[in-house]
């Protein structure tokens, strides 16, 4: 009779316990509650554990220091941003029709649309390291130089000389990697090196097992970009590696894009380094973007968007859902990790039934299987409603870019994915520019050169097997 009585209480606490945890799920915010399921069937499918793996990465906490750090440079910043577009800039005016873009980029990172940019575009790593280096040979007072993935090979080994060479001439150089990212970076000799050189080497996001009750641990800064004296700037894919990038080779060649940027948008980059600088450090640099970068007459409009879990991260899925529904003519997308939410979906798919050209591009082999089986389960409901699926042949297609109707370009670090939108530090760069939309449009079409495309009725015939893995996987697509 004890031990029948003793197993009821347990089980009554067990069903209990897991039944708090699925209220405490259904009463988090109406922004959190599209992965609300998924994790509902994870915390009743895996007893206890679903509950572990909820409580250290179900939800987005950064901390409280983290908070007031934020809170405090970002004040800082805006003092000394509105004070300096107030005395150099007027107000730049988008294209007809992309007013509203413009708006929803704001709530990321309060960034205007900035014109007067002069705009290069990298498609490979050799030219990227080049420019980057030779950037970095003409400094004269700082380089700052931001990268999720830093490895020890030519590639960061050549850059990592290029700054030991200004570091020399009295350059002050800043380098911030993320500490998950570039986890090999920080242990390396060649960052000894570096250090030793004088180069301040920080870590991003440094997270100890002690403190994953308060700070999500695989929270990430995704970002890529470098400052190279408040007047050349640096954003995109690229992280500071070979195409070879060797800790996944099979996967190689990664074909990334990347923008060398001139004018007042360089200070809009700049002022995200400093904050992300003093979020690890507590070193203020903010008298960096006092000074006016030069406005080019023939430039460009060009918006930079920082998202991060301390701001406004859904201004990102906003634009991209924005630009879709602006689109009238085509919509090219590429991305190496498509796992949509339901709004984004949904635009793609309205698009695409709309009369739009809607053209998905992504990898034939992503070095995630899990999201590879994820991505492919929304591939049946895209071929439906008329749009085009293209997989990539010729290695992973790392480059996440679109274009809209040749009048409106995006370039960002940000995947197509949950963790991109809700969880990690991000950078996205607007381009409201026909010239440059209709260039980065000659790069997609030659990325769908090494395309192969999804037909449609083969792909509804494939096995239930396949089908099977693919749709479970979708099932958890919103954790991904």
């Amino acid at each position: 009779m004890i031990s029948t009585l003793g197993a009821f209480v347990v089980t009554a606490g067990v069903i209990g316990l897991h039944a708090v945890f699925v209220v405490f799920v259904l009463l988090r915010p109406r922004v959190r509650q599209p992965s609300s399921l998924a994790w509902i069937l994870v915390i009743i499918a895996v007893p206890f554990g679903g509950i572990v793996l909820y409580l250290v990465v179900g939800e987005v906490r950064t901390g409280s220091k983290r908070k007031r750090r934020h809170r405090t440079i970002q004040k800082n910043i805006r003092t000394v941003l509105q004070r300096a577009w107030h005395q150099t800039t007027a107000a730049t005016v988008v294209p007809w029709g992309s007013e509203a873009i413009a708006r929803l980029a704001r709530l990321g990172s309060d960034t205007l649309p900035r014109n007067g940019n002069r705009l290069k575009l990298v498609a490979t790593a050799e030219r990227f390291t080049r420019a980057l280096v030779a950037d970095i040979d003409d400094a004269r007072d700082h380089v700052h130089l931001l990268s999720y993935i830093y490895l020890d090979d030519n590639v960061g080994r050549t850059v990592a000389a290029a700054l030991v060479r200004a570091t020399q001439r009295g350059v002050a150089c800043r380098l911030l990697v993320d500490n998950v990212g570039s986890s090999d970076f920080l242990k390396s000799e060649l960052c000894r090196t570096l250090k030793n050189a004088g180069v301040q080497v920080v870590a991003a996001l440094p997270t100890r097992i002690t403190q994953i009750a308060s700070i999500r641990f695989d929270m990430r800064n995704h970002r890529k970009f470098a400052v190279v004296d408040g007047r050349v700037g640096y954003t995109g894919s690229h992280n500071i590696a070979e195409e070879a990038f060797h800790p996944k080779p099979r996967f190689a060649p990664w074909i990334d894009a990347t923008l060398r940027i001139e004018g007042p948008a360089v200070r809009d980059l700049q002022a995200l380094f400093i904050e992300d600088w003093f979020m690890d450090t507590e070193e203020n640099l903010d008298h960096l973007i006092a000074q006016p970068p030069e406005e080019f007459p023939d430039g460009r409009i060009v918006q930079i968007v920082g998202t991060g879990v301390n701001s406004q991260n859904q201004a990102l899925v906003r634009v991209i859902q924005s630009a879709v529904h602006m689109a009238r003519e085509e919509l090219i997308l590429t991305t190496p990790y498509f796992v949509p939410d339901e709004g984004t979906l949904a635009a793609l798919t309205t698009a695409a039934i709309r009369g739009v050209r809607t053209i998905i591009v992504v990898p034939a082999r992503n070095d995630s299987p899990l999201v590879a089986l994820a991505s492919r389960s929304f591939y049946e409901t895209l071929l439906n409603a008329g749009a085009e699926v293209h997989e990539f042949t010729k290695g992973l297609l790392h480059a996440k870019t679109i274009t809209v109707d040749r009048d409106f370009a995006l370039v960002s670090t940000a995947n197509l994915d949950r963790r991109s939108f809700e969880i990690n530090f991000e950078l996205s760069t607007l381009i409201y520019d026909s010239d440059f939309a209709s260039e980065l449009r000659l790069l997609q079409m030659r990325y769908l050169e090494d395309c192969t495309k999804v037909d449609a009725a083969r792909w509804s015939a494939r096995s239930w097997p396949l089908r099977l893995a693919e749709n479970a996987a979708g099932l958890v697509s919103a954790l991904l």
